[in-house]
This record gives structure tokens, sequence and C-alpha cells, in this order.
């Protein structure tokens, strides 16, 4: 019962990381195409907010509540579409950061991409979505 209750958890937490890495490039879009430092402005709260409000502390969850699971079943680590799950997860969390970083260029006024950009940029989680739940449910391998 507490392995459901984990995992339960754990996809909650996911599906809050997610939004997060949805919206935040969406906003660097939006916030790429601003003229007027009121909007710029408000756009840096917006994403502040949003990093260390949501994104962190779902991130965090997610990876400790998937640790949590392995913990309690360790032969998953066995399986060949887990590893390739971590994987993914791993480039995740590498996004995240990047998005932090991206954050952090916004905020010092040093962000030199054009909106093209950021909306290529969001599409990385889609795919990394679409891959880690068949993964997860298929068990290709």
């Amino acid at each position: 019962m507490l392995y459901l209750w984990i995992k339960a958890l754990h996809i909650i937490a996911m599906v809050c990381w997610f939004a997060g890495l949805f919206y935040l490039p969406r906003l660097f879009v939006y916030h790429a195409m601003s003229g007027d430092s009121a909007s710029r402005e408000r756009f840096c709260v917006m994403e502040r907010k949003l990093y260390r409000g949501i994104m962190l502390p779902s991130m965090l969850a997610t990876v400790l509540f998937g640790i949590w699971l392995l913990l309690l079943n360790p032969s998953l680590l066995s399986r060949g579409w887990m590893h390739a799950k971590l994987t993914l997860v791993l480039l995740l969390i590498g996004y995240h950061h990047a998005c932090g970083a991206m954050l952090k260029r916004f905020a010092q006024g040093e962000q030199t991409r054009s909106h093209v950009f950021y909306r290529w940029f969001n599409e990385v989680p889609v795919l990394l979505l679409l891959a880690i739940v068949i993964l997860v449910i298929v068990r290709p391998f």
C-alpha cells in the first residue's frame, strides 16, 4: 500500500514539474517578444516565481519519490526500459537547469535569442515526456 501512495505522489509531482517545464519556455517566448521595460520586468517576476516556487520543488519531489520507489522495488533497476527512462530523466533535469540559466540571463537583460528559438526550445520537454511515458507503460525492453 505504501508503494502505491509513493507512486501516486511521484506522478503528482511529475505532473506539476512538467506543467512548469511547459509554461516557463512559453513565458520566455513572450518575454523575448516584449518591447517595454514594464513587460520585461513582469515576465522576470513570473518566471522567477514559477521556477523557484513550482518547478524546483516539483522536480525535487519527483526525484525523491522516484528514488523511494526504486528503493522499495530495486528489481526495476535490472530492466532496460528503466535505464532508458532514468537517462531521459537526467536529460530532463539538465533541461530544467538550462531553463534556470536562461531565466538568469533574462533577469540580467543579457538574453540574445529570438522568440523563435524559445518556441523550438519549448518542444523539448514534450518529446521527453512522450518517450518517458511510453517507456514506463509499454516497457519495450
